[in-house]
């Protein structure tokens, strides 16, 4: 009795009923095995055949895709063999049938131990050699994951027949070694077992998933020539397989040649039409299915959904919704129509319809939940996503995945929520899925760069066993956006260093690295690169390499490269040459530039460029050709974009135009912080510092640097103490105490008001000085006579190794001019460019004649105007103007004001001080002469006025 003395414990177990043979697994077909090469699998066709790379396949469920494909096109290829009619073989022995019913019973739920137990029994009783038995031992084997038993079992077996075969080329399909299926495919035709249709079927479905297009036709070819064609399981195995190889024209090809299709037909080919990104044929397809009288089933409408999602068809995608109703889908739980129907609504912004979906679903899977957090995260509802993951986690009959965990890190990434990220984090830690999965990885890695947690980011890619390309890009791109070029352009090398294959994403990622003129010479190398990757045809890489060389302050160089492609250059590839030009000061070729891509018929403006012209419009103070570009702005539309309203507003501030200000900002009602910060700003701009206060205290945002720094600014010119020390009462508030505007801003608003020793303990507290702080200061030691104090702060900002600017020399010439400080005012002008490098500009040029002439040394003066090398401006020759009105200097006066009056011949201040000269000098009948002219031209001088502040301050 030796081994049957188990039977008493088994046999009630055995003897109930049993489904039919090989009765489908349980386990889903998409389980995840292992990537390992079978141990007992050696093909002796090598040289004929060769064996198709083994990848490991990854079952990912994505939110928002479709969740068909385990359904009725694919079944026939992947469990054919369940359906296989099978051989008779007579036995008289009991055994024989316990041994039998036994497998049968082992093939309802196959496991590794279960195999292992009934291996011996079939083998001492000696059934093994009846192939029916041996071939549910081998499925057994198969779908518990020991492919390597099935392959040992299959090679003991000595004579074979097709259905062996078939079960042996299903066994390597469903454990994913696609390329070791076609490999026994090729043994078993060279053996001479002959094959039948659901051979090929079979072979078929494993080139479907290696896309062996090529091997593909070969098996047509067989089918062909073995007259299979009318089987119509095998021409819908085709129709499928070329259409997930990118053949959509011979797939539809032999669905056309079909005499008979059913379901599973229309289903391949609409499927094929939405996997070659061909939405409208998937549609069309289903007006055919329907006029044929095919009722469409679960696979027709998730597919027809899907493609009305992919063309944002709303209406399109309710009409299948309906149809969905009216077959009962909605009644039969048909989930993978819900879950098409979760993402369609989403992604046409009808999130309440899809959460309505979402909440009649009555047992949702995870592509349910899913989909629903990806519609509200996809629609800025952040926190109804979090609220659903969490109810997700809470109602524990389905538990988030990888997916769920790759849909809601990104969203922590764009609204830069670290504490939730880590939250996330930690879950993936948990649940194992962090070094698990490379997207989960790579998200993270995303996550803690975009909040600037480089640290973090560093040790998970450090701890990386294997990285792809997306994850070196992630670090490459993180370390750019985040300031670190010298990081990311030594990962960048590294990475050449392993690899030579790169994207365009790679260099997308590396070129944002190069934003000075220090990295120019690095950002032509990754110009040349990039030419070599032939990836100079692409509009996106050639407008990066533009946008580099713009950063790099090589405008040339960008314009050239401009020029090469402008006959196809796109929308953005127009915007970033203007906004290169704007940055760069070019207001001019800006403009120039806009009206030459108006010229092209292929190209029209967006908001984006609108706002960038109206932004050179207004630094060139162009009135006429401002207001143009409002009214174009409103006939086009682009005049809704709320970026384009706050540059309106910010041009009629330059303007001097706050009339005109006051009606954009009045006009629209989705006015943003930025709205309220371009008011205020041109209000304060203009000397309107009491209405800009008005404006800020009706503020219905909470402030930002900006806001403060402008409200400061009225109050600075105001004299309004009492206000200024309000206004300080928020920085503190606010935290911004630290930002450098704001403290120069304060230092000068004290100043301004006469607590000079308040604007000193401000500075002095500063843990960290900028240029504009010690700018501040040195003009608030001027502003109170106190020139040398102010030539001591100067040297102090230099021994502390921060570099004057601009403004530094406008402050530091202007103190030395009003206290007489000639000497010492000429020699930091003439030491400005060799000592500092800081090049003299207008202003320093004003500050000079303004020194010499309040010293009386006006004849120096008018030299130091005749030898600068560009052309004097107005400001200059006005200083000049008012020095000789103050010393009564009338023959130099007046060839002073003859040169004036051709330059700016509106100015009324120009004629009143010559008027003031020739009553000075008793010279009435030239004084009156010009005032008739005066009169004459309507010139009138701007109005002074005092202002008392009446509160307590």
């Amino acid at each position: 009795m030796g081994t049957w003395a188990v039977e008493p414990k088994i046999t009630q177990a055995v003897r109930t009923p049993i489904t039919t043979f090989l009765k489908r697994s349980s386990l889903p077909f998409h389980r995840i095995h292992p990537n390992r090469s079978p141990r007992f699998y050696n093909s002796s066709h090598k040289n004929q055949h060769v064996l198709l790379p083994i990848k490991r396949f990854v079952s990912v469920h994505r939110a928002g895709h479709l969740s068909f494909h385990s359904s009725a096109h694919l079944s026939f290829a992947f469990h054919l063999f369940d359906k296989i009619s099978q051989r008779e073989q007579s036995s008289e022995n009991r055994a024989f049938f316990d041994a039998l019913d036994l497998v049968k019973f082992a093939a309802m739920k196959p496991d590794i131990v279960t195999a292992t137990i009934v291996h011996p029994l079939v083998l001492k009783v000696g059934v093994l050699a009846h192939l029916p038995t041996s071939t549910s031992l081998l499925m057994i084997y198969a779908r518990a994951g020991d492919f390597d038993g099935s392959v040992a079992l299959f090679r003991e077996i000595i004579y074979k027949d097709v259905v062996l075969w078939n079960a042996m080329i299903t066994a390597c399909i469903e454990n994913r070694f696609f390329g070791a299926a076609i490999d026994f495919f090729v043994e078993m035709m060279k053996g001479g077992s002959g094959f039948d249709s659901g051979t090929l079927v079979i072979a078929i479905s494993g080139l479907t998933h290696t896309k062996g297009l090529k091997q593909g036709l070969v098996l047509h070819g067989l089918c062909v020539k073995a007259g299979m064609l009318s089987d119509s399981v095998l021409c819908n195995a085709l129709v499928y397989m070329y259409a997930q190889c990118s053949d959509l024209s011979s797939s539809e090809s032999i669905f056309e040649e079909m005499h008979c299709r059913d379901l599973v037909s229309w289903n391949s080919v609409m499927t094929g039409c939405l996997h070659n990104n061909i939405p409208e044929k998937c549609l069309h397809y289903l007006k055919r299915m329907n006029s044929c009288g095919k009722q469409a089933d679960d696979v027709s409408l998730s597919c027809a959904i899907a493609a009305s999602t992919s063309l944002g068809e709303l209406v399109i995608g309710q009409v299948i919704h309906g149809w969905g109703i009216k077959f009962g889908y909605e009644k039969s739980f048909h989930i993978s129509v819900a879950n098409s129907l979760i993402s369609l609504y989403s992604q046409c912004g009808q999130i309440e319809a899809a959460e309505a979906v979402f909440r009649g679903i009555f047992q949702k899977d995870v592509i349910s939940w899913n989909s629903m957090i990806d519609g509200f995260a996809s629609n800025g509802m952040i926190l109804e996503a979090f609220d659903l993951l969490r109810e997700m986690q809470l109602k524990g009959s389905v538990q988030p995945d990888t997916v769920t965990v790759v849909a809601i890190i990104p969203l922590c990434a764009e609204f830069t929520l670290l504490r939730e990220g880590r939250c996330v984090h930690g879950f993936t830690v948990r649940r194992s899925m962090g070094l698990l999965d490379l997207s989960v990885v790579n998200s993270l890695m995303d996550l803690y760069m975009k909040c600037n947690n480089l640290k973090a980011a560093e040790q998970l890619f450090n701890a990386m066993a294997y990285k792809d390309l997306v994850s070196w890009n992630t670090m490459i791109s993180g370390y750019s956006l985040n300031g670190h070029s010298r990081e990311a352009q030594i990962l960048f090398k590294e990475l050449l260093l392993l690899s030579s294959h790169c994207s365009l994403s790679t260099l997308l990622a590396i070129l944002p690295s190069c934003h000075s003129h220090s990295s120019l010479q690095f950002g032509k190398s990754i110009h040349c690169w990039q030419l070599k990757l032939t990836f100079s045809s692409n509009n996106l890489a050639i407008n990066s390499l533009i946008h580099m060389y713009v950063n790099c302050g090589d405008l040339k160089s960008s314009v050239l490269l401009f020029s090469a492609i402008s006959a196809t250059a796109d929308i953005s590839c127009w915007n970033t040459i203007i906004a290169g030009c704007l940055r760069n000061g070019h207001f001019w070729k800006a403009l120039e530039n806009f009206n030459l891509m108006r010229r092209e018929s292929h190209v029209s403006h967006d908001s984006i460029t609108i706002f960038n012209v109206i932004s050179a419009s207004g630094n060139l103070g162009l009135v006429l050709e401002g207001k143009l570009l409002h009214g174009l702005s409103f006939k086009t539309l682009e005049g809704m974009d709320i970026r384009v309203q706050n540059a309106l507003i910010a041009m009629y501030g330059r303007f001097g135009d706050i009339e005109s200000a006051k009606l954009v900002f009045n006009f629209f009602s989705n006015r943003n912080l930025c709205s309220w910060n371009c008011m205020i700003s041109a209000l304060s701009q203009n000397k309107h510092g009491k209405t800009a206060l008005e404006c800020f205290s009706t503020l219905s945002f909470e402030p930002n640097e900006i806001t403060i720094s402008s409200v400061l600014s009225a109050c600075t010119q105001l004299g309004l103490m009492r206000h200024g020390k309000q206004i300080h009462a928020y920085v503190f508030r606010f935290g911004f105490e630290r930002n450098s505007f704001i403290s120069a801003a304060l230092v000068d608003m004290y100043s301004n008001c006469g607590s000079l020793d308040t604007a000193t303990e401000i500075f002095q507290n500063l843990p960290e000085k900028s240029v504009a702080a010690w700018n501040s200061m040195i003009s608030a030691f001027g502003f109170h006579s106190n020139g040398q104090k102010a030539i001591q702060v100067f040297h102090e900002m230099i021994e502390s190794g921060t570099s004057p600017s601009k403004s530094t020399f406008i402050s530091l010439l202007s103190t030395c001019s009003h206290l007489g400080l000639v000497d010492e005012g000429q020699w930091y002008y003439n030491h400005m460019l060799d000592e500092f490098g800081v090049e003299p500009e207008t202003e320093h040029h004003v500050c000079i004649v303004d020194m010499l002439g309040r010293s009386g040394r006006l004849n120096e003066a008018y030299e130091f105007i005749e030898r600068m090398g560009t052309k004097p401006e107005p400001g200059v020759w006005g200083a000049l103007l008012s020095a000789c009105n103050y010393h009564g200097d009338l023959e130099m006066g007046r060839e002073v004001a003859e040169t004036l009056f051709s330059l700016e011949p509106e100015n009324a201040g120009y004629y009143v001080s010559m008027f003031n000269m020739y009553v000075s000098a008793g010279r009435w009948s030239d004084a009156a002469e010009l005032r008739r002219v005066i009169q004459e031209k309507g010139l009138k001088k701007p109005v002074g006025y005092s202002l008392i502040d009446v509160g307590i301050g």
